[in-house]
């Protein structure tokens, strides 16, 4: 099992920065892709950003790109989410979560962090 929390939420204002945190323990060896996905308010989940687990092919949603960065500190087994010039669009709860295979479902999900960005 992989267990995954993140961290770093909270209320900013528009065109702030937040940086979230997914630390992951576990088996993380398990872990081939990992990446943050977020839900608005009245809004499907979408996947913000991945990248395979040793930190290689990162991929963004179109509405992040350029804002938003996700990058891994190895020695601490963490993940983050740079966001910048933040927007109240991007006001969700953002979920990091991770998967055993290329491709597929993800299998591991942690409990989310709020996020608001106030206009």
């Amino acid at each position: 099992q992989v267990q995954l929390v993140e961290s770093g939420g909270g209320l900013v204002q528009t065109g702030g920065s937040l940086r979230l945190s997914c630390a992951a323990s576990g088996r993380t060896s398990d872990i081939v892709r990992i990446g943050w996905f977020r839900q608005g308010p009245g809004k499907e989940r979408e996947r913000v950003a991945a990248m395979t687990w040793t930190g290689e092919l990162p991929a963004y949603a179109d509405s992040v790109k350029g804002r938003f960065s996700i990058s891994r500190d190895n020695a601490k087994n963490t993940i983050y989410l740079q966001m910048n010039s933040l927007k109240p669009g991007d006001t969700a709860v953002y979920f990091c979560a991770a998967r055993r295979s290329v491709v597929g479902n993800y299998n591991y999900w942690g409990q989310g962090t709020q996020v608001t960005v106030s206009s």
